[in-house]
């Protein structure tokens, strides 16, 4: 039996006892970084929400098994928010509406959340109409016409079924409910606002598809209710993209359980406060590449030169070569090999200790 078939459901309880600990210590870490945050430049706060919108967006793909180019993803937030970061990637539909999502719950967190404004966040998901290859109902709740909606996994024909959510009929008014709920949910702390309207959410599984996608977009927006804020410094979904397993385990757990979801609860607290514990490294990579800059602001670099060190400071995957930045600037190789031994000539690049064909270049963070 799962939980939404129990008789008082949706009456979810809570030990505030039990959790009064890790609330204390979420809220204490949440101000501090706050804090931090403010005490640096208005241009240093865009740089690490635009850091960490970007890891959002790219691990609450990946958390469903989807992929998306990080640097289309960051295109597309520095577009929206009015940021110059020099040439822009071209971006897919498809990027840009889980963008359009996450940007809307965050930075107008304070509009109401209605029905309509959730499927408008669906049909931003999935703008052809389809999931992979299968076409399912866009900007509409489900309707199970081809069978109950159910969470699974394993080869066809030896599936294992994880969980099964409500019939469709039943799917408008557990919504209203939610939404009801979710605009006035009393007195209940905003970190356990959080919790709650994920697991609610993803429990109801309203639509065909982007569930879990459209819950962490929710509970984004109950933690910017809590801050008071539409700038975004860590990463929840980062975080449960890094613990995937102990999440899909906790929420199945919790689904096929009772009433009482301290347990889930005290799961999405831990899990929240390592993700602000995390936001630490964004923190200093963004002063990192504010420093680097400091040190050559005063020297002519091309344009070249200037769109891959970006690169590099946001997270280059793998060794830069001279064929990747041939490929990065669409230059001639011997092009790229003059820019990468300009800048190691001025102590913007070092040679990695490999040599031959694996001749590689680093960042020199530490001059």
């Amino acid at each position: 039996m799962y939980i939404w078939e129990l008789k008082n459901w949706p009456d979810l309880t809570w030990d505030c006892g039990h959790l009064a600990t890790s609330l204390a210590q979420v809220s204490r870490e949440q101000g501090r970084l706050l804090g931090r945050m403010q005490s640096l430049g208005f241009d240093l706060r865009r740089e690490a929400q635009l850091s960490t919108l970007t890891e959002d967006v790219v691990r609450s793909s990946e958390i469903e098994g989807e992929k998306l180019d990080a640097d289309q993803v960051r295109s597309s937030i520095a577009r929206r928010l009015g940021m110059d970061i020099g040439g822009l990637a071209p971006v897919d539909r498809d990027v840009e509406g889980v963008v359009e999502m996450m940007l809307d719950a965050t930075t107008h967190y304070a509009q109401p959340l209605t029905a309509d404004r959730l499927l408008d966040w669906h049909a931003a998901l999935f703008p052809t109409g389809r999931s992979g290859m299968q076409k399912i109902m866009v900007g509409k709740w489900r309707d199970d016409s081809s069978g109950p909606m159910q969470v699974v996994s394993g080869p066809i024909g030896r599936q294992k079924v994880h969980y099964e959510a409500p019939p469709a009929p039943r799917v408008p008014e557990e919504m209203n409910r939610f939404l009801r709920w979710f605009e006035s949910p009393g007195g209940t702390d905003p970190l356990f606002v959080a919790g709650l309207a994920h697991l609610w959410f993803v429990t109801v599984h309203p639509f065909d598809d982007g569930n879990g996608r459209i819950a962490r977009a929710i509970a984004d927006m109950a933690l910017a209710r809590s801050e008071r804020s539409t700038q975004r410094f860590y990463s929840l979904s980062g975080q449960i993209r890094r613990e995937r397993a102990d999440y899909y385990t906790m929420l199945e757990r919790t689904q096929k359980g009772t009433l009482d979801v301290t347990l889930w609860q005290e799961w999405f607290l831990s899990c929240l406060r390592r993700a602000i514990e995390s936001s630490q490294d964004t923190l200093r990579a963004v002063l990192q590449k504010a420093h680097f800059w400091e040190r050559f602001a005063q020297q002519s670099l091309n344009a070249r030169q200037v769109k891959v060190l970006n690169q590099l400071l946001d997270g280059f995957e793998g060794k830069l070569t001279t064929s990747k930045w041939a490929k990065l600037t669409k230059s001639s190789q011997d092009t790229a090999y003059r820019d990468i031994m300009d800048l190691v000539e001025r102590g913007a690049l070092r040679k990695d200790p490999a040599g031959g064909r694996s001749t590689s270049y680093s960042l020199a963070i530490d001059n």
